[in-house]
Parts: C-alpha cells; structure tokens; sequence
C-alpha cells in the first residue's frame, strides 16, 4: 500500500508514519517538496528525519513526498506509529511562528480524507 492513499493505517487502523525504499532513484523530488526539511540525502539514498516529518499533517491534505515520488517509493513504516495529534503537535513545534494559524481539515491532514 503506498502513501496516496489518505488515513493510511495498518491492520489493527493504526496509522504508520513514513520512510523511503530501497528502490529510491535519487532524483530529489521528495525533498524539493518537504514542507519541514526532513528529507534529505543519506549514504545511499533519500531518508526521512522523523524527527522533522509530520506527513504534511497541519499543512496539506496529503503527503507531498509521496505525491512528488515518481517511483513511489515514499510508504509506510510498519515499525513507527504515530497518530494525528503526534504529528499535529510536532508541525505545531517545528512551525512556532505560525502554530496559532494551523488547523486540521481534509486540506490540511490526510487522516481527515476519505480515498
């Protein structure tokens, strides 16, 4: 299952936060349409910080990595679970200057979205 699908969550409906595959072909779309900074060039590929990711919860309605990906190789990560309010609070910190204007609807958190 890939990132484009909105609410993503594993088998129990725990929503699973983001990495990058093996299969990166390293052309920089992702981290050209970061809205936090947290991707990035690691040794062999593209890696997410997920320090800095808040899978564009708070700011876009869906996960621009995964929309800028032409491989699509920006999934899931089954071994990290976070929830909306996690990532909410965290694009809240990493977006002081403009936390009091952040708001959570269909256009800015994918959890809201029905596809």
């Amino acid at each position: 299952m890939l990132l484009r699908r909105k609410g993503r969550a594993d088998r129990e409906g725990s929503p699973l936060a983001t990495r990058i595959t093996e299969d990166c072909i390293h052309c920089g779309a992702c981290e050209d349409e970061c809205p936090n900074g947290a991707i990035s060039m690691g040794e062999d590929s593209f890696v997410i910080d997920p320090a800095l990711c808040t899978e564009c919860v708070g700011v876009f309605g869906e996960q621009m990595c995964a929309l800028a990906c032409p491989p699509d190789v920006c999934v899931q990560d089954p071994a990290r679970i976070e929830t909306e309010d996690e990532l909410f609070a965290r694009a809240k910190k990493l977006h002081r200057d403009q936390a009091d204007s952040l708001v959570l609807s269909a256009s800015t958190s994918h959890f809201r979205n029905d596809g």
